[in-house]
């Protein structure tokens, strides 16, 4: 969308009416997950191409976590048989991760809802900085987007 895309008024005032005290406030781009078709090659890509590392690996579900500067970049494999992002409507990212600020489950909740958003199950999940409260939730599109809240205390980051 071209900067210029919120000159008229109206757009302006839309916008200014969103910004509502919301207990929902996005500190960074925690994590995105990809599916991929061939790990090696996915992984050479990140390693050689852009300069990754590996942080983590779950053998059990074939989970390659990478870290990407304060982010990661996960990838997973896609299942057996499965054409290229056949089971995302031609699209290989399974979802991404905002970090929030705070993690109040039920302000947070009831401000889902009130945006017309089922606010899904917390979980502790990890992520970029750790493990920590999650919600997945879903935008107007289907993509799956989810709500990291502040890891827990006490964690150590390999190479943070």
């Amino acid at each position: 969308m071209p900067d210029d895309a919120f000159a008229s008024g109206v757009a302006l005032a839309d916008r200014t009416a969103s910004q509502e005290v919301s207990p929902l406030r996005v500190a960074g781009l925690d994590h995105i997950v990809l599916r991929v078709s061939d790990m090696d090659r996915a992984i050479s890509f990140y390693e050689q191409v852009l300069g990754l590392r590996i942080e983590r690996r779950l053998p059990e579900i074939g989970l390659v976590q990478l870290r990407a500067g304060s982010a990661m970049i996960d990838l997973v494999p896609q299942k057996e048989g499965e054409a290229p992002a056949s089971n995302m409507n031609g699209r290989n990212m399974d979802h991404y991760a905002v970090q929030v600020e705070s993690m109040d489950v039920e302000a947070l909740s009831a401000h889902l809802r009130r945006h017309g958003v089922d606010p899904g199950e917390v979980r502790r999940r990890y992520g970029a900085e750790g493990y920590g409260s999650s919600i997945y939730i879903a935008d107007p599109d289907g993509n799956t987007v989810e709500l990291k809240g502040p890891p827990e205390p006490g964690q150590t980051i390999p190479g943070r």
